[in-house]
């Protein structure tokens, strides 16, 4: 899912549809003119598609011999990934390289804190579930707030719940399913000091991740640019030894490399198909 856009600089996204159900020609076709309009592509993919598009996209990268496609698939639920995509978006606008750019993206996911209200979780496998937590699912009208990232946390809905969230100044992103809930907005906001609050359409993936579509799922997030900016450009860069492209962290995002080991033995490993 494309989040409109947070300010006037923020460029525009390309979302990838049905690569698991097109012709293996038109996803091969649609990326190269991509990468012949760009230079470098980023891809994000949410761990809830279907199992046929990350082979696809692993395809389409092996085919086209590029190592300039960065594939970039957290462990997210949608709404988070589809903020994160957004913030990379906003970066694109900066003087980063494209191996700095693909690289922020992981940086970011610490800065993130993400969860849902579920009507049950019962079917919940993202997040330890205990045996109570499950039999309580069973009690109508029972809603349990969820926190799936930076730490897992999960507690019944009650007066006196209370999940720990960011300790920095953010604003949060509220996606509503069929759900009907508003402790997110009346409890958990106004407890996690929350600069501002937005509501956006609910990805199509988060059912599937969360295990029920009655659901309410939010994020919070850093919307400002220049704090972006900032976060990312005070972390050290080195230069990939195998494909020379500028990164943060220690894999390149473009070629997989990771640095040599202490007896300089090159260590480089390619995504297999699948």
């Amino acid at each position: 899912m494309a989040l409109p856009a947070q300010d006037e600089r923020t460029v525009p996204a390309v979302v990838l549809h049905d690569l698991d159900r097109q012709p293996l020609e038109e996803t091969l076709g649609g990326m190269q003119a991509l990468l012949d309009q760009h230079g470098h592509v980023i891809v994000v993919c949410s761990p809830a598609v279907p199992a046929g598009v990350r082979r696809r996209l692993h395809t389409v990268r092996s085919l086209l011999e590029s190592d300039r496609i960065a594939l970039f698939r957290p462990e997210l639920p949608p709404l988070a990934i589809a903020v994160l995509v957004r913030q990379l978006r906003q970066l694109a606008s900066c003087d980063l390289s494209p191996g700095v750019l693909a690289s922020a993206g992981r940086l970011l996911t610490h800065y993130v804190h993400c969860g849902a209200v579920l009507s049950s979780v019962t079917r919940l496998d993202r997040v330890p579930v205990g045996l109570k937590a499950h039999a309580r699912s069973w009690m109508p009208g029972s809603q349990f707030g969820v926190i799936a990232h930076p730490e897992p946390q999960l507690a019944r809905i009650g007066p006196e719940t209370a999940l720990a969230g960011p300790d920095f100044a953010t604003w949060m992103l509220v996606a509503r399913g069929q759900l009907q809930s508003d402790w997110i907005t009346a409890a958990l906001a106004p407890a996690w000091r929350v600069l501002g609050l937005r509501e956006a359409a609910l990805p199509a993936e988060s059912a599937a991740w969360w295990g029920t579509g009655k659901l309410v799922e939010f994020c919070t997030y850093l919307p400002d640019l220049s704090v972006l900016y900032q976060l990312v450009t005070s972390v050290r860069q080195s230069v990939c030894h195998w494909c020379g492209i500028d990164v943060i962290g220690d894999r390149c995002v473009f070629c997989s490399a990771t640095p040599p080991g202490p007896d300089g033995a090159v260590q480089h490993s390619h995504a297999s198909p699948g």
